[in-house]
């Protein structure tokens, strides 16, 4: 399972921070890594220096073999924050596919 990380102009997106995220989303869905080719992560915030409440924006799109990608999206007041989040959503939404798939 390849990590891909990505951050618009408004965060920085340095190695360390890179290397923690795809550090944690590939502990996190470990248990998918031969049913997911691909995992994408865009981190961004809304408001720029504007500030705000809810502004940072976490979205993961994951890609199961041989089914449509899988995107979620979470705001939160950090990009930390955000990131968890969206990691929770997206663990749920492999799991229920990968089960709706063994039902049938």
């Amino acid at each position: 399972m390849k990590v891909q990380i990505n951050t618009d102009k408004n965060i920085e997106g340095s190695e360390r921070l890179e290397s923690y995220f795809s550090t944690e989303i590939t502990r996190v869905l470990s248990r998918f890594d031969d049913k997911v080719t691909r995992i994408e992560v865009h981190l961004g915030d809304e408001n720029s220096a504007k500030g705000g409440v809810n502004d940072k924006r976490c979205m993961i799109e994951a890609r199961p073999v041989k089914l449509k990608p899988i995107a979620v999206t979470a705001y939160a007041d950090s990009i930390e924050k955000a990131f968890f989040q969206a990691t929770e959503k997206i663990k749920k939404s492999l799991n229920n596919t990968f089960e709706k798939q063994q039902a049938q």
